[in-house]
């Protein structure tokens, strides 16, 4: 026994051995060059084989038929032990925002050295280190189909961005965090003589129908922790703000907007993030040492949060779904909202063009907050003609809990009738507006014509909002669904309003 023992302690010894000195691909490259497809796939392989923590799975293809990989990392067999706590990487959805994926690869690397065991403790982490290898090979934004995934995760038609939800749809994960990064070297930022220039930033959910003690735990908690974090390892960071320049266009805390990684997580109550490192002028290669550094700091930094933090986010998190599953959170659905002021000045950091050195300038016109403009009260369910086909294929993608519809005494089944076309400005976009009037539907209603969808369902919030026709997030804003909003005619979903 003695002596199986010994081996044993000797293999492993071994394999953390072996598993510190797996170079990446950018570290062979010298940093010259970012990693291809084909040497992201070797790499992954090379490493799975190193060490007991990790274990490489297929979760998808691509448009053009490569692998989306995610390395999973536990001490035990992943998701099984039910008091750990589950967290979610994915980088490089955008195919020409390099230092995501290969600060996730740094991650990798890193974690599986002896002494970071000890997360694995308490964590079971997954990291998907490319989300788009179609548009990286090219680096380009956007897929293999022309289309931005980081834009896709209500329409849900791209098959990466259904892969991702598949597998997380599969863990529940507690804590999600999507990689990217921003450029701020527009033409418009240069006439200003300034522009943005920290190394890392954070963005948490800023929906109104996440959860409030989720979105406290996100701005109050983690966030000054993670810029601690990234300011004693030597890593500049702020808070993700989009717009801007500062007097020409509002700042504010990017977008409420579901169609993106952070958000549709966060709708179902998940501690959920986007990190925006600082991409390089070429869009490639320029200064990605530090970038990728930067980004695999904003990474691990943000795991020793969970680590320390584990039993305080299960509890939220878990409590703030079951609450939602039970249909008794959200009775009223924000739809419509807007970015407003509250009195509060940003002072932003950035880098002045013609000092050369970095500084800080007071924002004025700063739209911290989220104000509802239209709420809705949360139906018990919706009605889906089978005949749409694009409608119920919509509802199967997002893994949608239905069932037959039996009415119960006292419901009352509602119907929307489309009176004009107005319009509304959603985050400086132009967007259709239907004027409405919602009636009660007299017709038959026949299990075997419809599809019923509950919203006492994880998704819920998601539901509603993607199903209202007046939702500035909703599927009629985009045109593959605009046909379902005709005027002076009745919309074709049907709600179910509670007894």
């Amino acid at each position: 026994m003695k002596t199986r023992i010994t081996i044993l302690i000797s293999l492993a010894f071994i394999s953390n051995i072996f598993a510190q000195q797996v170079t990446t691909p950018l570290e062979l490259n010298n940093y010259q060059k970012v990693t291809s497809y084909s040497d992201l796939t070797t790499f992954v392989q090379q490493l799975d084989k190193t060490s007991d923590l990790l274990n490489v799975e297929t979760i998808g293809q691509t448009v053009q038929g490569r692998n989306l990989y995610a390395l999973k990392f536990s001490s035990s067999e992943f998701g099984k032990d039910r008091s750990k706590i589950k967290v979610l990487f994915f980088a490089q959805q955008h195919g020409n925002e390099q230092s995501g994926k290969e600060g996730a690869l740094l991650l990798a690397q890193t974690l599986l050295k002896s002494e970071n065991r000890y997360l694995f403790d308490k964590i079971d982490l997954v990291i998907v280190p490319q989300m788009n290898p179609d548009g990286s090979e090219a680096n380009k934004r956007r897929n293999g189909n022309d289309a931005d995934l980081n834009r896709n995760h209500l329409l849900l038609s791209e098959p990466e961005t259904k892969a991702l939800h598949r597998f997380f749809d599969k863990y529940l994960f507690e804590v999600t965090m999507d990689i990217h990064e921003y450029y701020p070297y527009g033409g418009e930022w240069e006439e200003y003589g300034y522009r943005k220039n920290s190394d890392e930033t954070l963005g948490t959910t800023t929906n109104p129908n996440v959860s409030q003690k989720i979105r406290d735990l996100s701005y109050k908690e983690v966030f000054p922790f993670w810029l601690k974090y990234l300011s004693i390892n030597a890593f500049s960071s702020f808070g993700y703000c989009p717009g801007g320049p500062p007097e020409i266009d509002y700042i504010r805390h990017s977008t409420f907007d579901i169609n993106d990684g952070r958000q549709s997580f966060g709708i179902q109550n998940t501690l959920s993030f986007i990190q925006e490192g600082l991409n390089g002028t070429d869009n490639y290669v320029e200064n990605i040492k530090h970038r990728a550094e930067g980004q695999m700091t904003g990474m691990r930094g943000m795991l020793e949060y969970v680590f320390l933090h584990k039993s305080e986010i299960k509890k939220v998190v878990g409590a703030d779904r079951k609450t939602l599953i039970s249909g008794k959170a959200n009775l009223k659905v924000s739809i419509q909202s807007e970015h407003v002021k509250n009195g509060e000045k940003l002072t932003l950091p950035l880098y002045s063009y013609a000092s050369r050195t970095d500084t800080v300038v007071i924002v004025n016109d700063y739209h911290p907050v989220v104000k509802t403009l239209l709420d809705v009260s949360k139906p018990a369910g919706y009605l889906i003609p089978k005949l749409n086909h694009e409608l119920v294929e919509w509802a199967g993608n997002h893994a949608l809990l239905s069932k037959d519809f039996i009415k119960q005494k006292g419901q009352r089944i509602e119907q929307y009738v489309i009176k004009g076309i107005d319009s509304i400005d959603f985050e400086r976009d132009i967007i259709i507006n239907p004027i409405v009037e919602l009636n009660e539907y007299k017709g038959e209603i026949s299990a075997s014509d419809f599809l019923y969808i509950p919203t006492n369902q994880l998704k819920g919030n998601l539901i509603v909002l993607a199903l209202e026709p007046k939702s500035e997030l909703g599927l009629v804003t985009y045109k593959q669904f605009a046909p379902l909003l005709k005027i002076e005619e009745s919309f074709p979903l049907l709600r179910v309003e509670k007894k």
